[in-house]
Parts: C-alpha cells; sequence; structure tokens
C-alpha cells in the first residue's frame, strides 16, 4: 500500500491509498474553494447525559446530484470534483460539511472505489483488503489529535438510509468524547467482569453464539452471528475470534481473511429478500474501544474491549422498511419483527 496526503483548494486533508507503489498523486484542486466555515459544536443533555452535535451548516450539503456531477468520482477535463486526479484506488478526505470540526472532532470521507455504479459489495478482496487498510491507518492517525476520544468508521448504504451520495462510500467520525452506545457496552462489561471475578463479556457471548443456532458463518479468524437481542430486522455481528481492541490489534491471519468474509456477509445481504428485488440498504459500523481513560468504568480497561462490526438493514421484508416509530424513538426499546433465530437461518440459507 502506498499513501499520498495532499491538500484541496481550501486547505482541506485529502489522502490516496493506492495498491501499486509507484502511483504518483501530484494531481492539484482546480476548484476556486473558499475556507470551509463550519458552525459544529457539541452540547450536552444535562437530563440524559449524551452527547448532541449542532451542525446547522450541513442544511446547505450536496443532495442527490445527477451522477455526472458526483462530487466523489474522479475529476475529468472541467468536471472538477472532491477527487483532483483522474482515477484512484481508495481516497479519503475532510468531509465539507461535517457534523463534527475543530474542538468537537473531525469527519472524513472514505471512497471506497472511483467506480460510480459499484457497490462495496463489487470491490475484489485486494481492493477490500485496501479499505482495511485505510481504516485502520485513519484511526491510528485521528486517535492521535488531542480532541479525539473514539474513532467510528462506518458506511451507510442506499437512499433509504437517508444516503445523499450514491458513490460507494463510508464516513468516519472522530468524537471527542465516549460514544453513548460503547459507554454501554463498558459498563456491561465493567458489572460482569466484577460478578465473575475477572471474566470478559464480550468472550462468553461470541463463545455461546459459536455454539449456538444464530451463527451465520465462522472461519478461522472472524465469526459472524445473530445477536440474541437482535434490535433490527436482519442484524450480524462480525467479531474476530481473537479479542483485540481496534483494527489496529488485528494480526496479519485476520486482515487476510478479511476480505473473503466481510464479501460473503455483504453479498448475503443482498440475496436476503431473493432475486430481482433491489439492493438492501444497511449501515455497517466498526466498534473500537475508545482512545481516552476509561476512569468512569471501574476495573475496565481498553483491552478488555473487543473490536466487532455491526452489519444490518432497516428493510423487515419486501417493500418494507422497519420504522423507528414510539417505543423506539420514544423510549429506545426496539420492537423487532424477525425473530433472530430465523434471521440466522435466512442469512445461511443464502450463502453462495
Amino acid at each position: 500500500m502506498k499513501k499520498t496526503s495532499t491538500r484541496l483548494a481550501d486547505g482541506r486533508e485529502l489522502i490516496y491509498y493506492d495498491l501499486r507503489d509507484d502511483a504518483v498523486r501530484d494531481a492539484v484542486d482546480r476548484r476556486p474553494l473558499e475556507r470551509t466555515v463550519t458552525t459544529s459544536q457539541v452540547r450536552r443533555d444535562p437530563l440524559l447525559g449524551d452527547a448532541v452535535a449542532i451542525a446547522s451548516h450541513r442544511q446547505g450539503r450536496t443532495y442527490h446530484p445527477p451522477a455526472d456531477e458526483c462530487p466523489l468520482c474522479p475529476s475529468e477535463g472541467d468536471r472538477l470534483s472532491e477527487i483532483p486526479d483522474s482515477s484512484y484506488d481508495v481516497a479519503v478526505f475532510e468531509n465539507r460539511f461535517p457534523s463534527l470540526a475543530g474542538d468537537a472532532g473531525r469527519c472524513e470521507v472514505v471512497c471506497f472505489t472511483s467506480d460510480h455504479n459499484a457497490s462495496f459489495a463489487d470491490l475484489t478482496e485486494e481492493q477490500t483488503r485496501l479499505v482495511l487498510e485505510a481504516w485502520t491507518d485513519r484511526t491510528s492517525e485521528l486517535s492521535h489529535l488531542p480532541s479525539v476520544e473514539q474513532v467510528f468508521c462506518f458506511e451507510n448504504r442506499g437512499a433509504e438510509i437517508g444516503v445523499t451520495l450514491g458513490h460507494p462510500h463510508g464516513q468516519i467520525y472522530a468524537y471527542p468524547f465516549t460514544t453513548p452506545r460503547t459507554a454501554l457496552m463498558l459498563r456491561s462489561v465493567a458489572a460482569h467482569k466484577e460478578a465473575t471475578g475477572g471474566g470478559n463479556l464480550f468472550d462468553e457471548i461470541l463463545e455461546e453464539e459459536l455454539a449456538g443456532e444464530r451463527l451465520v458463518l465462522a472461519t478461522d479468524h472472524w465469526a459472524a452471528f445473530v445477536p440474541y437481542a437482535a434490535h433490527w430486522p436482519y442484524e450480524v455481528h462480525l467479531y474476530p475470534r481473537r479479542r483485540v481492541p481496534d483494527l489496529l490489534g488485528l494480526d496479519e491471519d485476520a486482515r487476510t481473511e478479511f476480505p473473503q468474509v466481510y464479501l460473503e456477509l455483504l453479498r448475503r445481504f443482498d440475496r436476503i429478500f431473493g432475486e430481482g428485488e433491489p439492493s438492501t440498504p444497511y449501515i455497517a459500523a466498526w466498534h473500537q474501544a475508545p482512545f481516552g481513560t476509561l476512569e468512569e468504568f471501574e476495573g475496565v480497561n481498553r483491552d478488555d474491549f473487543a473490536l466487532h462490526l455491526e452489519l444490518f438493514t432497516i428493510r423487515r421484508t419486501s417493500g418494507k422498511l422497519k420504522f423507528l416509530a414510539g417505543s423506539e424513538s420514544g423510549m429506545s426499546v426496539f420492537i423487532n419483527d424477525i425473530q433472530p433465530e430465523s434471521a440466522a437461518q435466512r442469512l445461511r440459507e443464502v450463502a453462495s
């Protein structure tokens, strides 16, 4: 992998990740861009104790442009985009309309491929490995920023999810705090560790699922299963079989095997609802341990956390979506229309 860092016309960072070591990335951003002005701030809810990012400048972000005006495609002739070069393997740049900025964190866009009409599932194993290396590198780099406490790599796929750019891409949020969902996990891990005299909750969940009926697939270094209390109609958790706190901790064997496993999961998701159905909308979310101190989670350290990816769709059946209505949005109590064991069985049935 070759990494090349450069700057866009407004000063934002752009990084190319190339498969070939002889790739030259010297194209200049020719757009007449002024410096981006953001109004991001983080406000803490005094009742719930969680954080809300206020980012009113995002109202003017690019919204469903035609394919020939896609800002994530390579630049060509007079059609100038966020990527000044005429081609790329993987590109990462600072979001022009970030939800988090400055002391409130950082947001980046990850372009998985220059092919506008592809999806992640269309990537080769070599390309997928390159994306993994980009995620890992950005996790490392962002973790060293003084304002950053947690790094979150994720992909939203599909208009139903709210995606406004059709080009295959994901995002990275670098938060200045430990996110509420991660905090809940850490509290559960801390309580379990104390109650069992040192047991690890992640390890015990994985061991149980490896032997159970919700297992979707397992290899030498990875395991994927539908969780016992799945929140979403079709939800899969993907764990490395050796516990590590973040992407940086994956060994070479796990990195080598990841593309095959992940691409298989994505392709199964597209087959859940049968042939001829539109591509399945999904969210793919990497959960990594915070890089800040964990003093509030007594007795827990970073190594107690288990890196894992959560992949889920909001589609519950053909032509129908799972909406977060009264119980989910009002009280954070999810109601799942699909039995987790049935979802796991379906995901095994559609294996390639």
